[in-house]
């Protein structure tokens, strides 16, 4: 089958005068299921359209668009796997070195912003071209949102970059259905039918049951009206029982976002993975070392999709949708004997989840007919009374792929959703995991343990964790293993002030354990805690809420989560001060610090001695002004001691 053309010479080859669709994408061209260009380029590919690739285009010039020809039906953009400016830019908004996806992991050959680069880019040079973007970046900004780069509340991406209709979730069925009403003739300005896309117009009045969101120009102007506008959106992510949205900007200008897509089916998703991947990246990019993303899911099993989870700093739900999708043991165990067939392949198989390792179905009967609870969240603050929590689906899946000739061990490196594995009766899936799927670590995300923070998080309260921890350690004893946990902690999310970081600091100290990364909040496009991040207001219940946005603060937010490392000794210090936790600071058991050292006699005068040699004093030009400096610090060092000496 081969890799799609890449040039004019691909084309050439394969006997194509014109592309159907040119897909324009800010990651490296990666013909593999775990990239978006990949999927949607060979679901349309698989329905007759001939669909050619520009990876990486060179922005400032105008002719890098233009190397395959313009397309019959239109051009097709994303941004990448990731958001152009999370890719771009740590939570510090310092960049970040390097690009796991993009040939020799070198940064900064996306622009900020790709989305819309890419789509004023194809204005440029084709004025009536059918522009349709799509993928993570359009998904989680296809309305008014708040972008953190900016610090300021941006309009539609549809808008900002020329586009004519936007694709958001993941896009299987919708792109199919705008392609095939491109090709019959309909006009790009009347798709406006079409369910996962939001389009523009001026006209809205053959729009009937819709909800209309807070003006653009209203959420610019108040934050309060912004959590309201996400509060309605967050409400309609659920093909059963989503509205269309209108949200209107300046000069009677409209963008309306239609229901979502409806989940696929078990079928529907092994077609879309089984679908004549090359499964790694360009040959091209061999000379650069090719792209380092690969090394992770190459031998890695999407499984699911979907999060029931709830978890408010996280977008899936905006993105993929509560409502779970799963493939069928066959499909996945026929990809992982293509692993086998790999001379790279040294027995292990990485990953076998998605979003939620756990995660095999919905969460109740009830979500597959009429669709997710619109107020109500499946796991949080406690599990739901109707949820279906049973890993035996999983439990025989990982089975069936251990058992399989030539595979060594099965990894469960997704996220483990650890209270949805309490909720289960039947241990034999915790106990099977610790034994088989676990080599040393298991990681996990309690991501904090104050109960206040945790509720803002949409997260368990800090016992349910303990339960979890419990229960890993005695199964770990029974079967003779000693593994340990690996808790990810998030630092300065909306809700933690100092005390509740001061809190996560004292639970550190009594489990023994210092993270040696800790994840700062993000405030990522779209999501609950973006919203709190940027309005102080919970849009769920309209509550107000601390928001952490000084740098320094958020400095020592960090500092006490690790709290032994030395080079955060003032960090620290100064914020178990400002929190008026002093009893913290001394040698007893319960102390994260240990005060200041007090330095002798000799390294006063040593150290005094060499700043002011090193620096020029107000007196450094009279020949005895070290001297005198250095005589008057030593008599108040020695007044010092003999205080101190005296008081104890």
């Amino acid at each position: 089958m081969g890799f799609l053309p890449i040039s004019a010479e691909d084309m050439r080859r394969a006997g194509i005068e014109q592309l159907d669709f040119v897909y324009i994408t800010g990651d490296a061209y990666v013909d593999h299921p775990s990239f978006g260009h990949a999927i949607i380029s060979r679901v349309l590919e698989a329905h007759g359209y001939r669909v050619g690739i520009i990876a990486q285009p060179d922005w400032k010039d105008e002719a890098s668009i233009a190397v395959l020809g313009k397309p019959r039906l239109g051009f097709l953009i994303s941004a990448g796997n990731m958001d152009s400016m999370v890719n771009h830019y740590y939570v510090s908004k310092k960049h970040r070195p390097g690009d796991a996806y993009t040939p020799g992991g070198e940064a900064f050959k996306r622009p900020d912003y790709a989305t819309v680069v890419y789509g004023n880019l194809i204005r440029k040079t084709y004025k009536d071209v059918p522009v349709i973007i799509g993928g993570i970046e359009a998904s989680l900004r296809r309305m008014a949102h708040y972008d953190y780069w900016s610090d300021k509340i941006k309009r539609s991406v549809l808008l900002d970059s020329q586009a004519d209709l936007l694709s958001y979730g993941m896009g299987e069925k919708s792109i199919v259905e705008i392609a095939d009403a491109l090709a019959s003739g309909i006009a790009v300005k009347d798709i406006t039918f079409v369910k996962g896309t939001v389009y523009k117009t001026r006209d809205i009045s053959g729009i009937y049951d819709a909800l209309t969101l807070p003006s653009y120009e209203e959420v610019q102007a108040e934050p309060k009206r912004y959590a309201d506008s996400f509060a309605v959106q967050y409400r309609n992510t659920d093909p059963f029982t989503a509205k269309t949205l209108i949200e209107e900007y300046p000069h009677r200008v409209y963008v309306v976002q239609n229901p979502p897509q409806e989940a696929l089916t078990t079928a529907e998703m092994d077609a879309v993975y089984e679908l004549p991947y090359m499964r790694t990246y360009h040959p091209s990019y061999e000379e650069k070392g090719g792209v380092p993303a690969i090394s992770e899911i190459r031998f890695s099993l999407t499984s699911c999709r979907g999060c029931f989870g709830g978890c408010s700093f996280c977008a899936l739900t905006y993105h993929q949708g509560r409502i779970i999708q799963t493939r069928s043991h066959e499909s996945l165990i026929k990809e992982a004997e293509t692993f086998l067939k790999e001379p790279d392949f040294k027995g292990y198989i990485h990953d076998v989840g998605g979003p939620t390792a756990n995660f095999r179905a919905p969460a109740c009967e009830k979500q597959l007919t009429k669709g997710v609870c619109p107020d109500r969240q499946c796991l949080f603050p406690r599990p739901c009374p109707n949820l279906r929590a049973d890993h035996s689906d999983y439990l025989s899946l990982l089975r069936k792929l251990r058992a399989l000739s030539g595979v060594k061990k099965v990894f469960v490196r997704s996220g483990i959703r650890f209270d949805y594995l309490l909720a289960d009766k039947d241990d034999t899936f915790f106990r099977e995991l610790v034994e088989y799927h676990v080599s040393g670590q298991l990681k996990v995300a309690p991501e904090h343990i104050s109960d206040a923070v945790l509720s803002r998080m949409g997260k368990p309260n800090r016992t349910v964790y303990e339960q979890f921890v419990r229960k890993y350690d005695k199964i770990n004893e029974r079967l003779g293993k000693k593994q340990f946990l690996v808790p990810y902690l998030m630092s300065s999310h909306p809700g933690s002030t100092l005390k509740e970081a001061v809190e996560l600091a004292e639970y550190l100290r009594e489990f023994g354990y210092m993270p040696e990364q800790v994840q700062d909040f993000y405030p990522t496009p779209s999501t609950i805690s973006t919203v709190m991040y940027y309005t102080g207001i919970d849009p769920r219940n309209g509550q107000k809420v601390y928001a952490c946005k000084n740098p320094h603060e958020k400095l020592l937010q960090r500092a006490l989560i690790q709290y032994r490392n030395p080079s955060n000794y003032e960090l620290v210090r100064e914020a178990l001060i400002k929190a008026g936790r002093e009893d913290l600071i001394g040698f007893s058991d319960k102390c994260l610090i240990r005060p200041r050292k007090i330095k002798t006699r000799n390294e006063v005068e040593n150290g005094r001695t060499k700043n002011k040699v090193g620096h020029g004093g107000k007196n450094s030009g009279h020949p005895d002004a070290v001297h005198k400096t250095t005589e008057k610090a030593k008599r108040k060092t020695i007044r010092n001691i003999h205080k101190r000496k005296k008081d104890s």
